[in-house]
């Protein structure tokens, strides 16, 4: 390779400029199973959604598994630059969390992070659909709303009965999400 090439980037490009919705996909390192109990996912979630507040964004869906999180959120102030200032702060402080849970400081937690800006609204309901069912996916649950750690039961509890029953129509099995994941 000449000296004027440079090397091809080994984690995806983050051009997060425009506000709007974004939907994420983070997994731990080498998809290990790193919150692999009740403690441990009650602690990252809580720091999702409690860092995400912190940082402005509007969570609108999530799931946390063993070795992955998915989330759908609405930027702050027309601009989405701050998503990567705000995923940083939470990974920085789950992976000190859950390493102090399993008596493995230091130990390295996440890989990068892939988002998505949303920008049509059936492509928002479809992936909202997406982050609620991911737990049934993954074979976790038969139904959504059983997963502790998702905003199924959230949504389907706090949402209009007949947004909820629209959201369930929405198809999701030709979406291409990063999410070759084993639970």
């Amino acid at each position: 390779m000449s000296e004027r090439t440079p090397p091809w980037p080994h984690a995806p490009p983050h051009w997060i400029l425009q506000g709007g919705s974004y939907f994420v996909t983070a997994s731990c390192y080498h998809r290990q199973r790193i919150f692999d109990s009740p403690e441990k996912l009650d602690a990252v979630t809580g720091l999702l959604i409690e860092t995400a507040k912190a940082f402005g964004w509007q969570i609108r869906a999530w799931a946390v598994l063993s070795n992955h999180y998915h989330f759908l959120a609405d930027s702050p102030q027309g601009s989405g630059e701050s998503l990567r200032t705000w995923l940083t702060e939470f990974h920085r402080r789950a992976a000190i969390q859950v390493n102090g849970l399993s008596g493995a400081p230091g130990r390295r937690v996440w890989m990068n992070f892939r988002e998505s800006h949303i920008t049509h609204q059936t492509s928002y309901l479809a992936r909202l659909r997406y982050v609620n069912e991911n737990p049934v996916r993954h074979r976790l649950v038969d139904h959504a709303n059983q997963y502790k750690w998702c905003s199924a039961a959230w949504f389907e509890s706090h949402a209009p009965r007949s947004f909820v029953e629209s959201v369930r129509r929405f198809k999701i099995d030709r979406l291409k999400i990063w999410d070759d994941f084993d639970g």
